[in-house]
């Protein structure tokens, strides 16, 4: 079945003579959904990034703390939760994108049913974001954030590891 099929529902001769007032309600509380989720996904991103910039700063306090290699083992732990942290925050961020796509995509099949189709024109306007000219998706922008905190989590982990220490106990140096 299509979302074409899906979003039609009930005709309007077997519906009641409102049918046309509640496909308009309908389709403002469905846009009024898609408002908030991408609220949410805001609010989760402002989490995660203060989440992440505190793990490094800890990381960074701890650092200066333990500098002695044999001290800095204790940072591993803290630098892989932050990189599991960021790896899990890039999903959400492709998540909320899979699931507003889903949104826009019944908008734009709730606008065939109304005298205008602003979403639709909107997406048409920006060449249906196949020339990144014109329009860059916000979410190519968003995972690039998660993806640098986790290289910097990453390299804090393998900065931890007493690597010298390892390379004389298996004979290497």
């Amino acid at each position: 079945m299509t979302i074409s099929t899906k979003v039609q529902g009930i005709a309007k001769a077997e519906y009641s003579p409102k049918h046309n007032d509640h496909i308009l309600e309908i389709y403002k509380t469905y846009v009024d959904m898609a408002d908030k989720i991408s609220s949410r996904r805001e609010a989760t991103n402002s989490f995660l990034l203060t989440v992440n910039t505190g793990v490094l700063g800890l990381l960074g306090f701890l650092a200066q703390a333990t500098a002695l290699p044999p001290g800095r083992i204790a940072l591993l732990p803290i630098a892989i939760a932050g990189s599991v942290i960021s790896l899990l925050w890039r999903r959400i961020i492709q998540s909320y994108r899979e699931l507003n796509s889903a949104k826009y995509k019944v908008i734009h099949e709730i606008e065939a049913s109304l005298p205008l189709r602003p979403y639709d024109a909107e997406w048409e306007a920006l060449e249906r974001g196949t020339d990144p000219s014109q329009y860059v998706p916000l979410t190519h922008v968003e995972e690039r954030v998660p993806c640098i905190f986790a290289i910097l989590h990453i390299i804090v982990a393998i900065w931890s590891i007493p690597w010298s220490d390892i390379f004389c106990k298996i004979g290497v140096g």
